[in-house]
């Protein structure tokens, strides 16, 4: 999530064309889009995984993908 929300944090995904095809294909798969809202539920240390919540379900993805994600804070 550009700029990378806080644990915590709610935003709006903007932008999901940064990040790669299979990545992209994996959270349409999973109903989150552009203009879907998400809340980071956890910021793995060490540079690990995000933990994102949205439409009831949790996802984790790589940190330098989620650095891809363009989102508005809500």
């Amino acid at each position: 999530m550009q700029g990378l929300l806080k644990a915590g944090g709610k935003g709006k995904i903007i932008d999901i064309s940064h990040v790669g095809h299979l990545v992209q294909r994996r959270l349409l798969d999973l109903g989150i889009t552009e203009g879907s809202e998400v809340c980071v539920k956890c910021v793995m240390p060490f540079g690990g995984p995000v933990m994102i919540e949205s439409c009831g379900q949790c996802v984790g993805i790589r940190r330098k993908e989620a650095v891809q994600i363009e989102v508005e804070k809500i």
